[in-house]
């Protein structure tokens, strides 16, 4: 299994982190706030610890569990403590109308994090395009983007470890569109499908 810090300790450190211990993994939370972080690792339970904000991740594989507009930040501040990571970026960078990005240029959150994170730490993007109720009590794909084949291979066997099926997308460049697609996904809530109870997936078809 995987050893995890989640940088955050929000709702989506706490929906991944209860199905990471469910799963077998290590978990680890830092927070700005350590009293968040504590209280946490508490409601985890199973071994989770804590770390100090800013001093090095005690797990291989590192979520930015943190909003859009402080990742990259977050991340340029961890400097060298995040030398070697494979570093795990979940936001969503929508626009105030929730119908676009957050930035207009053909980039993403996690191409951003690559600019500043130590030159061998390993970046991707996952878990965007779910919402939280069906990270919760479904079984989703998980769409995840990201270069390195090893790295590749980790960010996947722990999506499985979830119960949930890893969806490769391609390169870190695919991370736009899967910032894309979590438009896409609020776009059917709000209207073709009217509720979040539902995720976007692969069905293969024989023909």
């Amino acid at each position: 299994m995987s050893s995890i810090t989640f940088i955050g300790a929000g709702n989506m450190a706490r929906t991944i982190g209860t199905r990471a211990i469910a799963g077998g993994n290590t978990v680890e939370i830092m927070a700005r706030d350590q009293s968040k972080a504590d209280a946490l690792a508490k409601a985890l339970g199973s071994g989770t610890t804590t770390g100090t904000w800013g001093a090095v991740p005690a797990g291989d594989i590192v979520i930015t569990a943190v909003l859009y507009a402080g990742v990259v930040s977050t991340v340029a501040a961890y400097g060298d403590a995040l030398a070697g990571k494979t570093i795990v970026d979940i936001s969503n960078p929508f626009n105030a109308a929730f119908d676009g990005l957050a930035h207009s240029e053909p980039t993403s959150i996690a191409q951003e994090v690559a600019k500043v994170a130590p030159a061998d730490a390993k970046v991707f993007k996952a878990f965007n395009t779910i919402f939280r109720g069906v990270l919760e009590n479904g079984r989703p794909d998980v769409f995840f983007a990201g270069d390195d084949p090893q790295a590749q291979a980790d960010v996947a066997a722990f999506i499985e470890s979830l119960g949930l099926r890893p969806m490769h997308v391609g390169g870190l460049k695919m991370a736009h569109w899967l910032e894309g697609a979590g438009v896409l996904t609020v776009g059917l809530a709000g209207n073709g499908v009217g509720h979040g109870n539902f995720a976007l997936g692969v069905g293969e078809v024989n023909g």
